[in-house]
């Protein structure tokens, strides 16, 4: 039962290499530049440019001073079914005691934007990154809420981001939300730059990843909002969003029947979007056979806890490095659709949890995909279901 084991592109292994090759002569002035607060300069800035080109050419970068570990409020804190216990505990520990969490001082973030290649391999580079005490190699800029708080200085106009309000809308077509925001000097300033100071307070409250998921539109206010939000409530709206278009934990469960092999349950991440794991380009599919079973053939007794075993301690093995996307039970199997990181070294101890399953053969196939064509075509005949 070999999984299909993939070649590392060389292009990407290459930009990779170099970038880490180069990264020490670098490091010192992108250091000074953050203590001093000034740009970064232009050789420097060139060199570092052409690296992150070579890796996606639509990427940009950015350095500043790291994220506070465990900064934000409850507010901020990931709830979802699969966030990390650990990590989340780490959380609330550091919201009643900041200093428990040292982090780095500075931070260096590529800028895929809206290109879903870039963001897979932004995310390919930060899992590449050497260890390093005093820098944070982020693939995406994350949300800032201390900065919404802050002053930034446009158009000689200095703005107070603590004014501003915003307006959600939720476009039921698209499933994207649409963002008003208000500032009290929106009147004074050009109609470019209160276009950009919409964007910039959705990005400090999102974070890129959530802007391209989930926004549809930015767009600045003349007057206050009727219902007006502090930008920093955004992250809750959305999810309540999220929550809203899917179903339990970012799961929809459906139920039916399929002639002669009885009744088949599918499990299925709903809401999903390429966002959610960049790295993850390698299908794989595992079909379980299952001995005890009801009368609809769905498993029961020792076979269900058998299951449930094995679905935890793959779960454990792939850690970052993997996710189940889908589950099909009908007929005494129960059908696997996952995603892994192919270059993560996870592959050998994935295969050794399935080679051990007492109820039958594990059969087992894989390819690269990485536009997620498979999970695609699988979750289609479901639509109308899932309300597209």
């Amino acid at each position: 039962m070999a999984l299909f084991r993939r070649r590392r592109s060389a292009d990407s292994t290459t930009a990779f290499t170099d970038f880490w090759d180069a990264w020490p002569a670098l490091r010192e002035a992108l250091t000074s530049a953050v203590e001093s607060d000034q740009p970064v300069p232009a050789e420097v800035s060139e060199r570092l440019t052409a690296l992150v080109h070579a890796v996606h050419p639509d990427m940009d970068w950015e350095v500043g001073p790291a994220p506070k570990p465990g900064g934000g409020g409850l507010e901020d804190l990931d709830l979802s079914a699969d966030v990390d216990p650990g990590k989340l505990l780490e959380q609330l520990a550091a919201l009643d005691d900041p200093s428990r969490l040292d982090g780095p001082a500075y931070a260096l973030t590529l800028r895929p934007g809206v290109s879903e290649e870039a963001r897979i391999q932004s995310e390919r580079w930060a899992r590449s990154a050497p260890e390093d005490d005093q820098w944070l190699f982020q693939p995406v800029r994350p949300a800032d809420h201390d900065r919404l708080s802050s002053t930034v200085r446009w158009d000689d106009h200095e703005l107070d981001l603590s004014h501003v309000s915003v307006s959600m809308r939720v476009d039921h077509a698209t499933g994207k939300v649409e963002v008003g925001v208000y500032h009290p000097d929106n009147m004074f300033l050009s109609e470019q730059t209160r276009e950009r100071l919409a964007e910039h307070v959705a990005l400090l409250a999102l974070g890129e990843d959530d802007m391209v998921r989930w926004i549809g539109k930015t767009a600045p206010l003349d007057e206050p909002p009727l219902d007006p939000l502090p930008p920093t409530s955004m992250p809750a709206v959305v999810r309540q969003m999220a929550d809203m278009l899917g179903g339990s934990g970012g799961w929809v469960t459906l139920h039916g029947r399929i002639p002669l092999q009885g009744a088949v349950e599918i499990l299925l991440r709903h809401p999903l979007t390429r966002r959610d794991f960049p790295a993850f380009t390698l299908f794989v599919q595992v079909v379980v056979p299952y001995t005890h079973m009801d009368e609809d053939k769905l498993p029961t007794e020792s076979s269900a806890s058998a299951l449930d075993d094995l679905e935890a301690r793959v779960t454990s093995v792939l850690g970052d490095n993997g996710a189940l996307f889908m589950r099909q039970t009908v007929g005494g199997r129960r059908d696997y659709r996952y995603y892994l990181d192919p270059e993560s070294g996870v592959l050998p101890e994935f295969e050794a949890v399935l080679t051990d399953w007492p109820e039958g053969e594990v059969k087992l196939r894989s390819q690269m995909d990485p536009s997620w064509s498979q999970f695609n075509a699988a979750r289609r005949p479901f639509r109308r279901q899932l309300g597209e």
